[in-house]
């Protein structure tokens, strides 16, 4: 059964963040965030997918998080988007908020 399945993460070393993105990539998710991704996994894709990102790690420090969601959760999340461009002249993101 596939489940909406959620990859987050806190990678300081560049070249091995932009490799853990490639293999959320690869395994068919979609990035929503600039470290978050997701998209649908059965169990074997997200096993293999965790073992994929806990080798690329290895003993290097960082963090990821793997996050499973039910059809009824996944249903219950909500998204909500203002894109940067949309600021008027010479206002900043922070006066914006």
């Amino acid at each position: 059964m596939e489940l909406a399945t959620f990859v987050i993460y806190d990678i300081e070393d560049d070249r091995i963040r932009t490799r853990i993105a490639e293999d959320c990539k690869d395994a068919g998710l979609e990035r929503v965030q600039y470290s978050v991704f997701r998209g649908l996994l059965d169990r074997t894709r997200r096993k293999d997918l965790l073992a994929k990102l806990i080798e690329r790690l290895g003993d290097r420090k960082g963090r990821f998080l793997v996050l499973n969601l039910c059809e009824k959760d996944a249903r219950e999340v909500r998204e909500h988007i203002r894109e940067y461009g949309n600021y008027p002249p010479g206002e900043k993101e922070s006066a914006a908020a």
